[in-house]
């Protein structure tokens, strides 16, 4: 399996490099030149897998064993998962009114992004041991990501990892996993803006090809091909799991309700469609609502501004991974992405062709929700089954309660539930219910924190120059 950008002037790439990189040198994302496409019977072999199993036969179709034998590929999967709460990693919650909610929460950081962040960290050891390299990771988070990836590699001798995370636009408890983390290999930044502007001077310095490989700069957020690929296993494990045969010709469909920031997980969705899951898709969003209107009439582009919201992590208003969709649906179409996404890039907003934007609505459903249908969801679920949603889980399953109330449940459907509601007690709070906080996270409230303040003004880009500039010469020392 060889690897592409998404805007066409590097092809021919193994998953050694694209691992070990972020964005593309030409500003694209790296995507396998092609999609397996798997038959009958290997789904319904694949149908009694357990998580970890699912994960090791997808990393295995976009991995050469040449880069990575098999039984390492096995040995790096189980130390990822060891620090998992739950016995299957995963976990599916079958609620009242035929509501499935699959809990992706059960790592460390009690987030979804822990699941492939696990397994990134891994790889990662592997082959920086096998090419004896030393890198500097550089993520921006909403959330979730910073902490996740932290967890991944805190401590690692030859990682060093930078984090930038929107101060106060993210929970009390998201941010504090992240800034009472002190390892040496650690380094966070307090930055006074949303989780977009902070992808701006990410994005720059990814950008200066030449001071990317000399400091060995990449990214652990979805921009990173890793990620998307290990994802790919929720949704064979949703549809396995919802799919009420596996035994008729065809296989029935299963809908997915994808609560959707940054894309990453519904693009991964898309790929395991492709390669023959017959599931549809539905990205769930809140009134960041730029891949809604997307999919609905084509309209690609930025709001005024992004809108603080009780499910911060998907506060999100340019969604990276629509490139890896659109490169898809448009047949691999580079000439075309590279135009649409330097239009976006340049001017906010970008022309989705006819063609394009037809295939878009064919692939995907959408649903748009506020603050007031995430509590009325939560309290919703909590009345009926004594269970609680975090409010990212509760946009999905609120596009779940109003296709029930319409009557048009016509399919099974799964809900990804992508964080523990114990993230977020003031939402609970909010909600009128009893937050359940585990020790390990009500102990974060007193433990010391280190990071250093981005204060809005001050050119951010520089100072992650310096930053890494500074690692990379304290290595040398």
């Amino acid at each position: 399996m060889k690897y592409t950008s998404t805007r066409g002037e590097l092809t021919d790439v193994s998953f050694g490099e694209v691992l070990l990189s972020g964005y593309a040198p030409d500003g694209g994302l790296f995507m396998p030149e092609d999609i397996p496409r798997l038959d009958l019977t290997t789904l319904q072999t694949w149908s009694a897998y357990s998580y970890p199993q699912l994960v090791e036969e997808i990393c295995s179709l976009f991995i050469s064993r040449e880069d990575l034998p098999r039984e390492d590929l096995r040995e790096l999967i189980s130390q990822a998962f060891r620090r998992f709460r739950h016995k299957n990693i995963v976990e599916l919650a079958r609620l009242e009114g035929g509501l499935n909610v699959l809990e992706l929460w059960h790592g460390v950081t009690y987030a979804f992004k822990d699941l492939a962040m696990s397994c990134v960290g891994q790889l990662l050891q592997y082959f920086l041991k096998k090419r004896k390299r030393h890198v500097i990771i550089v993520v921006g988070t909403a959330g979730d990501t910073g902490s996740s990836a932290i967890e991944s590699i805190r401590g690692m001798d030859n990682v060093n990892i930078i984090v930038l995370l929107p101060h106060g636009r993210c929970s009390l408890i998201q941010e504090l996993q992240m800034t009472t983390v002190i390892e040496d290999n650690v380094h966070v930044f307090a930055v006074d803006g949303t989780s977009d502007e902070i992808d701006e001077p990410i994005r720059n310095v990814f950008a200066d090809t030449t001071f990317v490989k000399r400091h060995n700069v990449m990214s652990l957020n979805s921009i990173n091909w890793a990620r998307v690929m290990v994802q790919i296993a929720h949704h064979f494990y949703a549809y396995f799991h919802c799919s009420p045969s596996m035994k008729e010709t065809p296989l029935p469909v299963v809908e997915i309700v994808v609560p959707t920031g940054a894309a990453g997980n519904i693009t991964a969705g898309y790929i395991a469609q492709m390669m023959g899951l017959p599931i549809r898709l539905v990205a769930a969003v809140n009134e960041n609502d730029i891949i809604h209107r997307t999919v609905q009439n084509g309209d690609f582009s930025l709001a005024d501004s992004v809108k603080p919201s009780l499910a911060p992590s998907i506060d999100i208003q340019e969604p990276y991974n629509m490139e890896r969709i659109f490169w898809l649906l448009s047949g691999k179409d580079s000439t075309l992405i590279k135009t649409m996404m330097e239009e976006f890039q340049k001017l906010g907003k970008a022309n989705v062709p006819e063609a394009l934007s037809t295939k878009l609505s064919q692939a995907f459903s959408s649903s748009r929700m506020n603050d007031e249908n995430v509590i009325e969801t939560m309290l919703r679920c909590w009345k009926e089954n004594q269970y609680l949603l975090c409010p990212h889980s509760a946009v999905a399953v609120s596009y779940h309660y109003q296709q029930a109330d319409l009557g048009t449940n016509s399919v099974p459907r799964c809900c990804l539930a992508t964080a523990a509601a114990a993230k977020f007690p003031e939402t609970v709070l909010k909600a009128g219910l009893t937050p359940e906080i585990p020790p390990e996270i009500r102990d974060l409230e007193t433990m010391d924190t280190r990071y250093v303040d981005m204060k809005r003004g001050e050119d951010w880009e520089k100072m992650l120059y310096h930053k890494i500039e500074a690692i990379s010469a304290r290595r040398k020392t």
